[in-house]
């Protein structure tokens, strides 16, 4: 199992250490969706980082979440269970939420 203090701990660090964006929350979402892309990209094109640039995304969701003062494994956790309990039917070909579950 990840253990997200620990690894939240080094990602902050080292935005300190080398004068990374630490106060900006606009800016780190922006940055977070440029990484996306990036991940995205590298999908798209096949090309051989595509595990290097789905770290980065996590780096940034992680900064993001101490920026915020949301503690993401808690919240990853809800998640994961609500999502247990809906119910999803297809419509299209596509997997939808059923209202109010």
């Amino acid at each position: 199992m990840i253990d997200f203090q620990k690894i939240l701990k080094e990602i902050w660090e080292n935005k300190n250490t080398k004068k990374f964006n630490i106060d900006d929350i606009n800016l780190e979402f922006c940055l977070t969706f440029d990484e996306l892309a990036e991940a995205f990209r590298a999908y798209h094109k096949k090309l051989p980082d595509i595990g290097e640039e789905l770290a980065d995304v996590a780096i940034y969701l992680l900064s993001l979440s101490k920026m915020l003062d949301v503690d993401l494994e808690k919240e990853i956790v809800k998640k994961i269970k609500k999502n247990k309990q809906r119910t999803y039917k297809k419509v299209g070909g596509v997997n939808v939420k059923v209202k109010g579950k």
